[in-house]
């Protein structure tokens, strides 16, 4: 039985990169009450939308409410939770034993978040007895332990497949809180962990730079070379993260998963195939790749060399669509960040667009035909897809090109 496959949304451009991806379900967090809180987000009001659009495509829809919650945060809670009932979700994401008793009582499903550090047998079944019908296993698990549980438990079980770790368990951290005032429990992580640090001697003001400099700035997760073993293992849910990263990063790593988990149900999912899809990966924003836990514990090999994601393929902003025409499927676009010209590979982007990528095969001007337009002018182009007029459009090169 093929998994589940989870991808994120971070707003209702990536709520569509994700259908657009193929993904079995999406999740989503109201704003304040998620631990993606830097993440644009959604408002209490956007859950009902949010969910309906899922619906209209076969997607599930979960809501993440997976933070610390406080006394006086109670009843905005129940009232998240009651909107969300009455919005249709499918799930709701948490951890705080008051958002699981208040879900509990209004019927709604829970799974319970990786903070819950779930990772054993008793465990996962005392969870499955407080009413928890799927567990988010925590991050720290091998892939035989996920197996046991998977097997044993009679629930359940998500585990994640892409995206960022964090070098404390589970993501529980107080580094963003100390330094910055900003807690990650509740959300707000400034990950000063992905910087590089020195060593200063305070009598005599020596400094010595850490070798390999950021030693708390862990790799992104990627499964993709033993997605088959992962599979394997019988979870039910394959999870991206990634409700911080852009709708593109999305899409490519939601249709990169896709492929890979349908390829394998086939009997299809290559060596070859995998070093392509995961080729594809390294395209997007990445600090490099590590196996995680999955594999067993991880070394310095698992850790950044450098600062910031390692894409092979950035964006620059180029400008917006201020008209668009049905019948030629051609939009009209104010160039305000860059200029375009025939050949180049752009990157459209809207709330109902989703993400569309095309190449430039046709500029006009005035009904003429130009090869370049420079920034500051408008210039019309067939984009063989509708768009939308305030869309973003945005032009694609190499890293090295930038």
């Amino acid at each position: 039985m093929k998994p589940e496959l989870l991808a994120p949304a971070g707003d209702m451009v990536s709520l569509h990169a994700a259908i657009q991806g193929g993904a079995d379900a999406a999740y989503f967090g109201v704003e304040g009450f998620n631990m993606r809180e830097r993440a644009k987000n959604f408002q209490q009001k956007d859950i009902r939308k949010a969910v309906a659009l899922c619906h209209q495509n076969g997607v599930k829809a979960y809501l993440a409410l997976n933070i610390i919650i406080y006394e006086e945060e109670l009843g905005l809670v129940k009232s998240i939770l009651e909107s969300a009932k009455e919005g249709k979700v499918d799930a709701v994401i948490l951890w705080d034993l008051a958002c699981l008793r208040m879900a509990r009582d209004l019927g709604i499903p829970i799974h319970l978040s990786t903070q819950a550090s779930a990772a054993n047998t008793l465990a996962v079944k005392e969870y499955a007895d407080m009413g928890v019908s799927r567990v988010v296993l925590a991050r720290e698990c091998s892939l035989g332990q996920i197996k046991k549980i998977a097997t044993d438990c009679g629930i359940e079980t998500e585990a994640f497949c892409h995206g960022a770790l964090c070098v404390a368990e589970s993501g529980r951290c107080l580094t963003s809180q100390f330094l910055h005032g900003k807690s990650a429990n509740r959300g707000e992580c400034l990950q000063p962990c992905r910087r590089s640090y020195e060593i200063r001697d305070p009598e005599e003001g020596h400094t010595l730079i850490l070798e390999g400099g950021f030693v708390m700035s862990p790799k992104d997760l990627c499964t993709m070379q033993f997605l088959d073993e992962l599979i394997e293992t019988g979870v039910t849910s394959l999870k991206i993260e990634g409700r911080n990263r852009k709708p593109e990063y999305v899409l490519a790593v939601t249709k990169a998963y896709r492929e890979g988990i349908d390829l394998h149900s086939q009997g299809k999912l290559t060596p070859g195939l995998k070093k392509a899809l995961l080729e594809r990966l390294e395209k997007v924003y990445n600090r490099g790749f590590s196996s995680g836990f999955y594999l067993g514990a991880p070394t310095p090999d698992d850790y950044c060399g450098s600062y910031g994601s390692q894409s092979e393929v950035v964006k620059e902003y180029a400008g917006k669509v201020v008209n668009y025409f049905r019948k030629p499927m051609a939009a009209e676009i104010l160039l305000q960040g860059s200029g375009l010209q025939v050949g180049d590979r752009i990157m459209v982007q809207g709330e109902t667009t989703g993400v569309r990528e095309m190449d430039v095969l046709r500029l006009e001007r005035d009904g003429k035909a130009v090869d370049k337009a420079i920034k500051g002018g408008t210039i019309a182009l067939f984009t063989g897809f509708t768009c939308r007029k305030n869309d973003l459009v945005y032009l694609l090169h190499a890293r090295n090109a930038s």
